[in-house]
C-alpha cells in the first residue's frame, strides 16, 4: 500500500527532524500534490535539513541556492557560454535543474531574481534565448523565508506568493527532542546516512494516483463557499485567487491518498485551508501571514461543514 511507504518515508525524515511531524507531513503532501512550499522561520530550527532529507529519501537530486543580494537570474537558471571550439553558445544548466531545489533565505534577493523562480515554478520549464528546456520530474522548489522584521529582506510580490502551494512554519522543537539534538551528531550528519525509501519514479506514479481521488460536490461548494467569503470580507483587500481553490482541492485529495483513502473528507479541507489561502489573501491593515491564517481560521467557523 502506497500509504504505509508514506509512513515509513515520514517515520525516517522524522529521525533527523525530530518532533516536527506536522511540517514533515505538510511538506510531503505539497510534493505529492506537484506543489511548492514556502517555510517562514528563524534560523537554525532544520529548514535546510528537510528539505535535503526529503531529496534523501526519495533518491532524488538536491540544489541549494543561498539567496542574497548580488544574485542574479543567471545564477539560479543557467547561462549561454561561448565555446570556442564548436563556436557555438553552449547552455550551462543551472542548480533550477535538480528535483528538490532549496531557495535558501528567498527574501534576502531583490524581485528581479525572485522573479527567476516564476515560470520554473508555475510552468515546470524555462526558456533562455528563445529556447524551452524541460525541469525533471518530480520537480519542487522549497523556499526559506526570514521574517520580514529581519534587517536586509525584500518581501515577496503577490504573483511569487501565489505559486507556492503551501506555507508552514517548523518552529523550536519541544524540550525533549530538543535535549535528544544537543547529545547527537548534526542533523546533516545523520541525513548523510539514510537510505532511500521510495525513488523519483514512485512519487511520480503517486502523483498520477491522486489525480484520481473522490471528490463530492459538496465539497467542492465547501471550497467555493471558502473563496468567496475571503473576498467579500471586511478585513481582506485581496481575496484567494482561482489558482488557491485548484491547490487545496489538489492538496486535499493527497491528504486522503497519504491516509489510505480514495476520497477526501471535510476534514482534510478544514484542516489544510489556512496553510494554502493564509499567504494569499492580503489584508487591509498591515500584517504578517500568521495574521492570514487567523483570519482564514475565522471564517472556516463561519461556514458550516458539509454533511
Amino acid at each position: 500500500m502506497a500509504n504505509n511507504l508514506l509512513n515509513q518515508l515520514q517515520s525516517q525524515i522524522e529521525i533527523v527532524i525530530k518532533g516536527k511531524s506536522n511540517a514533515i507531513k505538510m511538506a510531503l503532501l505539497t510534493l505529492l500534490s506537484k506543489g511548492h512550499l514556502l517555510i517562514e522561520d528563524i534560523p537554525g530550527v532544520g529548514k535546510t535539513t528537510l528539505a535535503y532529507t526529503i531529496a534523501k529519501s526519495i533518491n532524488c537530486s538536491f540544489q541549494r541556492i543561498q539567496f542574497t543580494s548580488d544574485l542574479l537570474p543567471t545564477d539560479i537558471i543557467g547561462v549561454n557560454i561561448y565555446n570556442p571550439e564548436t563556436r557555438e553558445f553552449e547552455f550551462r544548466r543551472g542548480p533550477i535543474f535538480s528535483n528538490i531545489v532549496l531557495a535558501d533565505e528567498i527574501n534576502r534577493t531583490n524581485p528581479k531574481t525572485q522573479s527567476a523562480l516564476l515560470e520554473a515554478m508555475n510552468e515546470r520549464r524555462i526558456s533562455v534565448e528563445r529556447k524551452t528546456y524541460l525541469l525533471p520530474e518530480p520537480f519542487m522548489v522549497i523556499a526559506t523565508q526570514n521574517p520580514v522584521e529581519y534587517h536586509g529582506t525584500f518581501p515577496l510580490p503577490e504573483s511569487q506568493l501565489d505559486r507556492f502551494m503551501m506555507h508552514i512554519k517548523i518552529g523550536y522543537p519541544e524540550r525533549e527532542y530538543e535535549k535528544q539534538v544537543l547529545l547527537q551528531p548534526s542533523p546533516i550528519e545523520i541525513a548523510d546516512t539514510i537510505k532511500p525509501i521510495i525513488t523519483s519514479n514512485d512519487i511520480i506514479k503517486m502523483q498520477k494516483e491522486i489525480e484520481n481521488i473522490e471528490v463530492e460536490e459538496s465539497l467542492l461548494d465547501y471550497i467555493m463557499s471558502i473563496i468567496a467569503e475571503t473576498r467579500k470580507d471586511d478585513r481582506i483587500r485581496l481575496g484567494v485567487s482561482p489558482r488557491g481553490g485548484q491547490f487545496l482541492l489538489r492538496v486535499s485529495k493527497s491528504a486522503a491518498y497519504f491516509e489510505g483513502r480514495h476520497y477526501v473528507l471535510p476534514g482534510d479541507i478544514r484542516e489544510l485551508a489556512p496553510l494554502v489561502f493564509g499567504h494569499r489573501i492580503i489584508l487591509k491593515t498591515k500584517s504578517y501571514i500568521s495574521d492570514a491564517e487567523k483570519v482564514i481560521e475565522d471564517i472556516l467557523h463561519k461556514i458550516p461543514l458539509p454533511l
